[in-house]
């Protein structure tokens, strides 16, 4: 197969800050934290990065907590000699940080390429000041006068449609709760590590029927952040090279939650799609999911998109559990997700990933050595996919 720009690029290191509920320490702080843990574990110094990437970026007017820092303001707290940096909002989701440093650095920009991302949105939840991201401007004014003020809503009407058109039930639906808390118990890091029964997940207080407290994610303060090196600097390598074997950003129908063409599916299925064309590989060769879950049905149509089961299959294929645990057929979300981990809004799966394609998920690690990651990260608007492989190019 031809060469791809992607192929250029492994990840050379990982780090992440503390994650906690009110961790009372700013934006910049929790990523000074995560950036120099990445930089360190990749055997680099900070003189080392020549490229700095984020998503997304210091934008004015962000809800509190949603930006973090952006790479401006990094640049100042921890000054680094880069070639190029880019933050923005807009494009393939969480993603596009960490694609456009895999560009970067095939197109010969910068060698070492810092992506990292930072949330404080449980401290500004906390001070009252986590607004609802819906308003009367944008596409929001569409919304915003038939009470479609916030994301849990949007996707609760996906998960309704589900439920009417496929016949999806609770009982399946909850598995990615009950299965995110399972893993969550054996990561010392994550937030929610007490068991979760499907009947406690029954009984929850629903919050856009048929979404429960449990199907929606966890704010959190935390940041991480990822090294994306040159292919060529592989063997110089402090770990096991997690090389990037595809990446999947297309989107062929209006990004939305509410005017995609296809409200039995999502924006992911462009960019899965796309991610295939890039490969050589198939679904079957994957050994690992990390699907977002930013709502447990996201990660429902991540699974369709994927090819992992057909349209309007993945209650069937997530029931009673078995096939997406650790052992199964399909382990899925091996950190606990963002239901259970922390709404690390995405970075955070890339980074389970990695751990475990290098097999160093202790408790957690799932068994027989995983080689092919996927990743698909984004819900109803912005969305992109990632294949990663350990020690395979």
């Amino acid at each position: 197969m031809t060469r791809r720009g992607e192929r250029d690029a492994f990840v050379s290191g990982i780090g992440q800050s503390d994650v906690g509920r009110r961790l009372a320490a700013s934006g910049i702080e929790l990523t000074v934290q995560a950036a120099l843990a990445a930089i360190v574990d990749a055997g680099l110094t900070p003189s080392d990065i020549d490229g700095l990437a984020t998503y997304p970026g210091g934008i004015p007017g962000a809800p509190p907590g949603f930006a973090g820092a952006g790479a401006v303001e990094l640049l100042h707290a921890l000054p680094m000699p880069v070639n190029w940096y880019s933050g923005s909002l807009e494009g393939p989701g969480q993603l596009q940080a960490f694609v456009n440093a895999c560009l970067a650095v095939s197109a010969g920009l910068c060698r070492h390429v810092l992506v990292f991302r930072t949330v404080t949105e449980a401290s500004a939840q906390g001070a009252g000041g986590r607004r609802p991201l819906a308003g009367a401007e944008g596409f929001r004014q569409f919304q915003a006068p038939f009470g479609a003020v916030a994301p849990p809503i949007w996707a609760g009407l996906l998960a309704q449609y589900h439920v009417g058109t496929f016949g999806l039930q609770r009982e399946q639906l909850g598995q990615i709760a009950v299965n995110g808390r399972r893993n969550a118990a054996l990561n010392p890091h994550a937030l929610l590590r007490t068991p979760l029964a499907l009947a406690a997940y029954l009984d929850a207080r629903m919050i856009a029927s048929p979404l429960c407290l449990y199907d929606c994610d966890l704010p959190c303060d935390g940041s991480t952040a990822l090294v994306v090196s040159h292919v060529d600097t592989a063997p110089d390598a402090r770990h096991l090279p997690v090389h990037v074997n595809a990446v999947g950003t297309a989107v062929h129908g209006r990004p939305s939650w509410d005017l995609w063409e296809d409200p039995g599916s999502f924006p992911g299925v462009d960019a899965a799609r796309h991610l295939w064309s890039r490969t050589e590989l198939t679904h079957a060769d994957v050994d690992l999911a990390q699907c977002y879950d930013g709502f447990s049905i996201l990660t429902l149509l991540w699974l369709e998109a994927l090819g992992f089961c057909g349209r309007g299959e993945a209650g069937a294929f997530v029931e009673g559990g078995t096939r997406i645990a650790r052992d199964g057929e399909l382990p899925l979300n091996t950190s606990g997700g963002q239901l259970s981990a922390g709404r690390l809004h995405g970075f955070g799966f890339i980074h389970e990933a990695v751990v475990q394609l290098r097999g160093n998920g202790a408790a957690r690690q799932v068994p027989d050595h995983p080689e092919v990651a996927v990743v698909g990260i984004g819900g109803g608007s912005n969305t992109g996919a990632m294949l990663l492989t350990r020690g395979i190019r």
